[in-house]
């Protein structure tokens, strides 16, 4: 097997005494692969690491929450430090940890003792979000408590979308610090306890064109279901029964659509479950650039291709304008409380650019104060269809 040569400060990461800093230099750092014989001799020894031994080392604390010798933060500095998900001893204090911020299950400000002044719940949410981000860390993502802690920290998110623990009245915006990680354990979490279910895909289709009317302009929204056939018995069991129930439905339903007819324009709005979404997205992609690439090597390929290429910059222009996805920097995340825009995760300056010019223009027009209406609508029918 040949040796990765690394880089110097890399490699004076690889040195270190704590088996734990060496795995993640070579593999997170130095992109060496898991199967390379010190990356592996460094991971087997990751349970042996003096900084590790010691965050799990039992104190004779008996607050889960006691600075910095409590359950919480001994497993807050374990994940921070990205210790591997099977740790052993780890798994085992997570459960006692968070039962000390979830209760029996309690749910509302008044049970937490959580203070609401001005219609905001006052609390630390880092504090929620820690202890969530590192139940998903150790394989509790789909336990009950983390649920409860997805649920309190949902229920008490502010208006702009985050949270605060100031009790100022005067304090109306949540804290970044606070909502930054908060933000990042619910997003961890969810994908964990939520499959996707063909009410779901219901919820989406009536999301999609509520954003095809209000910010597209489209009247009557065309709805099309992403599956492998356009026969309505054509599909795995999610997409057969969202496919009757979108039938069944007030909305423009056209029936299900292929892949190849994503950008036949048949279609307003395709549903599909955020997998399948994601890898139809990222497959777009690949092939425009890979279209942009073939045609860039064809115009160069001779001197008449180069003159013609010449002539017909400014269409080429144009066309390269329409497939480009940094045009449009983002798309808007329906549903939570404040003007969310999703962008690539590899997005150019571009990109990030375009986002924010459509998130200024969203503002100013009135989208979300346009679109709460009408997500108050399909919240209730969502809570009847799920009852």
């Amino acid at each position: 097997m040949a040796v990765v040569a690394l880089d110097p400060g890399v490699e004076l990461l690889t040195r270190s005494a704590e088996p734990l800093i060496r795995w993640r230099a070579l593999v997170d750092l130095a992109g060496v692969p898991a199967s390379d014989p010190r990356a592996r001799a460094a991971r087997e020894a990751i349970p042996s690491g003096p900084i590790v031994r010691a965050l799990l080392e039992p104190t004779p604390e008996r607050n889960w929450y006691s600075k910095w010798r409590g359950a919480h933060w001994r497993l807050t500095s374990l994940m921070d430090l990205g210790a591997p998900a099977d740790l052993p001893g780890a798994a085992e204090q997570v459960e006692p940890a968070i039962r000390g911020l979830t209760g029996g299950g309690r749910v509302t400000p008044v049970a937490r003792k959580v203070e609401v002044i001005d219609g905001r719940a006052r609390f630390c949410a880092s504090q929620d979000g820690n202890a969530l981000a590192y139940a998903v860390h150790f394989g509790f993502a789909d336990s009950a408590r983390a649920a409860v802690l997805a649920g309190m920290l949902a229920r008490w998110e502010w208006p702009a979308g985050g949270w605060n623990c100031d009790r100022r009245p005067a304090t109306t915006h949540p804290s970044r610090a606070a909502a930054t990680a908060t933000a990042l354990s619910i997003t961890a979490q969810r994908p964990g306890v939520v499959q996707c279910k063909p009410q779901h895909l219901v919820q989406f289709a009536h999301m999609g064109a509520m954003y095809a009317r209000v910010g597209l302009g489209i009247e009557t929204p065309r709805i099309g279901l992403l599956s492998i056939g356009e026969e309505e018995t054509k599909g795995n069991e999610l997409t057969r029964e969202a496919h009757q129930r979108l039938k069944a439905s007030a909305l423009a339903f056209i029936g299900n659509v292929e892949a190849r007819g994503i950008f036949s324009g048949d279609a307003d709005v395709i549903v599909c479950d955020g997998f399948t979404g994601n890898v139809a997205l990222k497959l777009s992609e690949g092939l425009v650039e890979m279209v942009e690439d073939l045609l860039g090597e064809e115009l160069q390929s001779t001197f008449s291709s180069q003159v013609g290429y010449l002539l017909s910059r400014r269409a080429f222009r144009r066309f390269r304008k329409r497939v480009d996805y940094s045009e449009f920097g983002g798309a808007p995340l329906l549903g939570v409380g404040g003007l969310c825009i999703v962008g690539h995760g590899r997005s150019s300056v571009k990109a990030v650019r375009n986002a924010i010019v459509m998130a200024s223009r969203m503002a100013a027009n009135g989208l979300m104060d346009r679109l709460k209406p009408q997500m108050a609508q399909i919240a209730q029918q969502n809570s009847v269809s799920e009852q």
